[in-house]
């Protein structure tokens, strides 16, 4: 129902199966969700961005449909690193050696390490309603620190925000959502079913805080490191940001990607608050499809 004329599938990725849907004709493109959703957030726009590309959109490691690998003790197993090789992964048992990327909050995230990992892989990439992980870690502030709560109390040990999400999992999801969307903005139904059902799965839960505490370690060793080597992203970036959102109240969004990227770099606020794609999707698909075919 929310994907007309896409093909479900599960391919093999770098250490976990992934499920995806894949739908349409042209360049591949690969869409990339954030938490706590799936896939399903592009229902509004894959389905018009099929009619110019060969459009992928996939369950990240521990989210959705897709595998939910054990973790280790230094989180690696959900880095970003280890989701952007699983994606890479993916489109080339696809067939796709070259492809354009987008990514909404954590899917950006994974599609920024994607960009500096694969570099040669990736056309063009839009980035979604973030600033870099290290930036927001050593530049936050209370009015960040209030509103990205979640970012330190997930990370903390295992199981204490797992127990408490799982005691309530569907008042969690839709007060973390309602909270970052706009106040008058309501989710597809069909979408927020989706979410709930995977969402609501003690195995998610834990990956998904894996995810986090692999941001708060691991992800930023990796970070510091590209940073001492200079390492930026080399293809043309489109950065879009909710302008009722939290981005840009608290950080000049495009100011935050000039010294990480070496390519083109271009941006601008879309008239919504978090959830970009759900809450102005012809805004989005217009910046998207303009960046992609320029």
């Amino acid at each position: 129902m929310l994907f007309p004329g896409f093909e479900q599938k599960r391919v093999a990725g770098e250490g976990a199966e992934i499920n995806l849907r894949i739908g349409g004709q042209g360049p591949a493109l690969l869409l990339l969700h954030g938490y706590p959703q799936t896939h399903a957030m592009w229902h509004h726009i894959a389905p018009k961005l099929a009619e110019n590309f060969t459009v992928v959109c996939a369950d990240l490691r521990g989210y959705g449909d897709s595998d939910k690998p054990a973790s280790t003790p230094d989180h690696a197993p959900y880095a970003f690193r280890a989701m952007a090789a699983d994606m890479a992964a993916v489109m080339t048992k696809l067939g796709f050696d070259q492809f354009f990327l987008a990514g909404h909050d954590r899917g950006a995230r994974v599609s920024h390490r994607l960009t500096l990992d694969h570099q040669p892989r990736v056309k063009k990439v839009v980035l979604m309603d973030i600033v870099p992980t290290l930036h927001l870690y050593e530049n936050i502030d209370q009015q960040v620190a209030t509103g990205y709560y979640h970012w330190f109390w997930l990370i903390q040990p295992a199981p204490f925000p797992e127990k408490m999400i799982g005691s309530d999992p569907e008042f969690y999801l839709r007060k973390k959502t309602g909270h970052w969307s706009g106040a008058t903005f309501k989710f597809d139904e069909a979408a927020m079913a989706e979410y709930l059902r995977c969402f609501s799965k003690p195995e998610t839960i834990h990956a998904t805080c894996e995810d986090y505490r692999a941001a708060a370690s691991i992800d930023l060793v990796h970070d510091r490191a590209d940073r001492e080597a200079g390492k930026r992203v080399t293809c043309p970036m489109l950065v879009l940001w909710g302008s009722k959102g939290l981005m840009d109240k608290a950080y000049d969004v495009l100011g935050t990607w000039r010294d990480r990227v070496s390519g083109s770099l271009d941006g601008q606020p879309v008239n919504s608050g978090h959830f970009l794609p759900e809450e102005a999707p012809d805004e989005t698909y217009e910046a998207m499809l303009k960046f992609f075919k320029a």
